[in-house]
């Protein structure tokens, strides 16, 4: 196997070093193309280009393989909870007791936001959308805690780390109680990471509050299974931005606004949006399956397919064992889901969405779980947000102690108007 390739470009030849990752993944390294030839290469939407080297997820699309620092998703999924995985994504290794005890201790000291912040709930209308609200309130951390970046001092970063995992929470349950009109719930330093955020989301003062396990143990896995993702849109917007040196909270605050796209982390509340247009009219499934195979239509079916998988999402595998779990469980009448249970079946069974693997996806479980539970609409993409921040934090810091770094600048291909002179006004057209 030869290590590196050879370009022509006219007369002149270049050969370029190919470098292979530690799953044998190859790429041809072009970083001298311009210096020495001129041209540069024009990828969109970055389909074949490799913009880092990266320790931290491995994603195999054709074979559904995903692992968080080489531990298989699945492995995970069962033993681990979203505060563990979360140091694994950070730090590189599972906790051992000690450091477990230690990062979970800075995540209940930090779970409270300065009572200043309060207030700024106030300056956004009933309407405002949540994700709108949480990349407002995230960017704002960093006027707060300004001095909170100096990677020499590993304590200060820690503590970085482990506030903004541990704020996010509270900054989303207080949008979604500023927007329904009920009062702000404080975390409870008593309750672990995913039963807290559920109390401060659905316990009113008025009354007692009890965390069903299950739904605990479901919110838990929704979040790992979310926690990273490899180079998608939002997880480079954060490295995009955090390139320039910009400091954590700024580069998430880009990152949620990035995941807030319908192409992305709107995804999973576009499916229960599609279900409610097949629901509108008349809840006609196969009209609908039928229109998803029709070349000649417009509609698409949200929540099956990935862009990525092109055999199997192994996180849906994962969670539609959970879904099934939380639906039979809460014994919910909702007409909604008795239409995802058909769609569901009609695509596994189909042999146009089966020959073509468009299966549903984690998308499609984590939207009927969501609001299986309770969660409004809105709300599914600030829940994808809490789930995705460790693997943003884990590459904003892999790149940040990468002393090779440089600030992200892509290239482009001018197609617009040659050299021209300017025309007075008076003698425009």
């Amino acid at each position: 196997m030869t290590d590196k390739a050879e370009l022509i470009i006219g007369d002149q030849k270049l050969e370029l070093p190919i470098i292979s990752g530690s799953e044998n993944e190859r790429a041809i390294d072009i970083a001298q193309l311009r210096g020495k030839t001129g041209a540069v290469t024009i990828d969109p939407a970055f389909m074949n280009t490799a913009s880092t080297k990266s320790a931290i997820t491995f994603l195999d699309g054709e074979k559904g393989i995903l692992r968080y620092r080489g531990i298989p998703i699945e492995q995970l999924a069962e033993k681990s909870k979203f505060v563990e995985v979360a140091f694994l994504l950070i730090y590189g290794n599972l906790p051992n007791k000690e450091q477990l005890d230690s990062f979970s201790t800075l995540l209940t000291r930090h779970s409270l936001i300065h009572e200043d912040m309060k207030r700024f709930f106030d300056g956004f209308p009933s309407t405002a959308h949540p994700m709108a609200v949480l990349s407002s309130m995230v960017c704002s951390l960093s006027t707060y805690y300004p001095e909170e970046h100096n990677f020499a001092d590993k304590q200060s970063m820690d503590v970085t780390y482990a506030r903004l995992i541990s704020k996010v929470r509270t900054i989303a349950a207080y949008a979604y109680k500023k927007e329904i009109g009920q009062p702000f719930v404080y975390p409870q330093n008593h309750l672990r990471y995913c039963a807290n955020y559920l109390n401060m989301m659905f316990s009113v003062p008025a009354e007692p509050y009890e965390v069903d396990p299950d739904i605990e143990a479901a919110m838990n896995l929704l979040f790992i299974l979310h926690a990273d993702h490899e180079q998608n849109c939002s997880t480079s917007t954060v490295r995009l931005v955090g390139s320039a040196k910009t400091n954590l909270y700024a580069s998430v605050a880009a990152g949620i606004l990035a995941l807030w796209g319908p192409l992305h982390g709107g995804a999973n509340q576009e499916v229960i949006e599609m279900l409610q247009l097949i629901q509108k009219d008349g809840g006609n499934v196969k009209k609908y399956v039928d229109l998803a195979k029709d070349k000649t239509s417009n509609f698409r079916l949200m929540g099956f397919g990935h862009r990525v998988y092109k055999n199997f999402d192994p996180r849906a595998k994962i969670i539609k064992t959970t879904a099934d779990k939380i639906l039979k469980k809460l014994g919910i009448n909702d007409p909604l889901l008795d239409i995802a249970k058909e769609l569901e079946e009609a695509a596994l069974k189909d042999p146009y969405f089966v020959e073509r693997k468009l299966y549903p996806n984690v998308d499609f479980y984590s939207g009927i779980i969501y609001r299986a539970l309770g969660f409004p609409t809105d709300m599914f993409t600030v829940l994808f947000a809490i789930g995705r921040l460790p693997g943003w934090i884990a590459h904003w810091k892999e790149m940040n102690e990468d002393p090779t770094t440089k600030i992200g600048r892509p290239r482009q291909i001018y197609t617009g108007e040659v050299a021209r002179e300017y025309v007075p006004l008076d003698q425009r057209k």
